[in-house]
C-alpha cells in the first residue's frame, strides 16, 4: 500500500514545485527512508536552472542527492538494516562487475545507478544502493552533518588522483563549499594551499580555514593574480580547478610550474571548451586530468573524517529552511545569494 509524502518534484527548467506524491512500500532489498534534513549542492542549482542532467536526472523526479535519516521499513532481504537504524547513503553505487569497477575505478562504472529524492518526507533506496552505499550512522553525527559525505567524498577522490609531493604549492580555483573541502583536505596533508574565487565570503571562510591566500576575481584577472603569488613567480606545483568554466580552466592551465600538474575538478557544462597551449604542456612536462564523483571507499573515508571530528560538515553551511522554501533557496542560489550549503528539513 503506497503512502503519502511532500517531496520536491523537478518538472524542468526552473520549475520545482512541492507536491504531494505516493511512495511505494520498499521492495525486495529497498529501504524507504524517512529523511531528517538534506543539503542544497551546487549541482542542484545547476540542474534546477538547466531542467535536467543527462546522466542524473530526467523530469518529472523527486529531486536532490545528499541527505541522511531514518529508516522507515525494510523490504524482504535487506540484512543488516532495521526500521529505526539512523543512516546515511551516497548518492549512486557502482555494478561491481564491468571492467573499470574491477580494476578499482568505480566512480567511471559503465552502469553507474545514480538516485534522487533527498528533498522529501520519505523517500525508498534502491537495492544496489542498500548494497554498496547504504551505511550505518554513528551517534555522534547529526543528520545534516552526515549528509555532506557525499560531496566530501567527491574531494577526497579528486585528491586522491593527485601525485603529491611533500611541499608541493597548491592553488584551488573556486571557493564554493567543493573548494573549501578541497581546501581542509589539502591543509590536512600539510600543504600550503591558496584559494581563487568571486564569492568574498567564500574566500573569507577559505581564510578562516587555513587557506594560505586568497585572490578575488573581483580584483582581476585571475591568472595574473596568482601567478604573482606563486613560489618565484613560477606557478604552482597543483592547481585544481573547481568551478568547471571556460575562464578558470584557461587561469588554471597558465599558472600551473614546470612539472606540474592541473586537476579539472569542477563539472563543465556540455561544450564547455578551453584553449590549451600544447607546446607549453609538452616542454613544461604538465599533468592534466579530471576527476569525478566518488567511490564506495571514499564515501566511507568521509564519513570517518566526519565521525572523527577531522572535518567539520558545519563549516560549509550557512543557514536552515523547511521543504516548503526550497524553489526559493534554488533560485537565490542561481542568483548568487546563497554561496554555501543550505540544511532543508523536510
Amino acid at each position: 500500500m503506497a503512502r503519502k509524502t511532500m517531496a520536491a518534484v523537478l518538472h524542468g527548467r526552473e520549475d520545482v514545485r512541492i507536491e504531494e506524491i505516493a511512495v511505494d512500500e520498499p521492495g525486495p532489498g529497498e529501504v524507504l527512508l524517512r529523511i531528517e534534513a538534506a543539503l542544497t549542492c551546487g549541482t542542484d542549482a545547476k540542474v534546477f536552472r538547466r531542467g535536467y542532467h543527462a546522466r542524473m536526472i530526467v523530469p518529472p523526479a523527486v529531486f536532490g542527492h545528499e541527505a541522511a535519516g531514518v529508516i522507515e521499513a525494510a523490504g524482504e532481504g535487506v540484512v543488516g538494516f532495521a526500521p529505526g537504524d539512523p543512516v546515511v547513503m551516497a548518492n549512486s553505487a557502482p555494478c561491481g562487475f564491468c571492467e573499470y569497477c574491477q580494476t578499482g575505478r568505480a566512480s567511471l562504472c559503465e552502469d553507474l545507478l545514480f538516485w534522487n529524492g533527498a528533498y522529501a518526507e520519505l523517500t525508498i533506496i534502491p537495492e544496489r544502493i542498500v548494497q554498496k552505499n547504504l551505511l550505518h550512522r554513528p551517534p555522534n553525527v547529526q543528520a545534516h552533518e552526515a549528509a555532506l559525505i557525499e560531496p566530501l567524498a567527491c574531494a577526497i577522490h579528486g585528491l586522491d588522483e593527485c601525485v603529491i609531493r611533500k611541499g608541493d604549492s597548491v592553488a584551488v580555483i573556486g571557493a564554493g563549499p567543493l573548494g573549501l573541502m578541497l581546501l581542509v583536505l589539502a591543509r590536512k596533508q600539510g600543504l600550503s594551499v591558496v584559494v581563487a574565487g568571486r564569492s568574498l565570503d567564500g574566500l573569507e571562510r577559505a581564510k578562516a580555514l587555513g587557506a594560505h591566500e586568497v585572490v578575488s576575481k573581483r580584483h582581476g584577472d585571475l591568472g595574473s593574480q596568482l601567478r604573482a603569488i606563486s613560489p618565484g613567480r613560477q606557478g604552482f606545483s597543483l592547481v585544481i580547478e573547481a568551478i568547471g568554466t571556460s575562464e578558470t580552466i584557461e587561469a588554471a592551465l597558465s599558472v600551473v610550474r614546470k612539472g606540474g600538474q592541473i586537476n579539472l575538478f569542477g563539472g563543465s557544462a556540455a561544450g564547455t571548451t578551453a584553449s590549451l597551449d600544447v607546446e607549453r604542456a609538452h616542454y613544461q612536462e604538465n599533468r592534466l586530468f579530471g576527476t569525478f564523483h566518488h567511490t564506495p571507499e571514499t564515501i566511507r573515508r568521509a564519513l570517518e573524517l566526519v565521525a572523527a571530528g577531522a572535518v567539520n560538515p558545519n563549516e560549509f553551511i550557512e543557514g536552515e529552511e523547511p521543504l516548503r522554501a526550497l524553489p526559493r533557496v534554488l533560485k537565490e542560489m542561481t542568483q548568487r545569494k546563497r554561496k554555501m550549503k543550505t540544511i532543508i528539513r523536510p
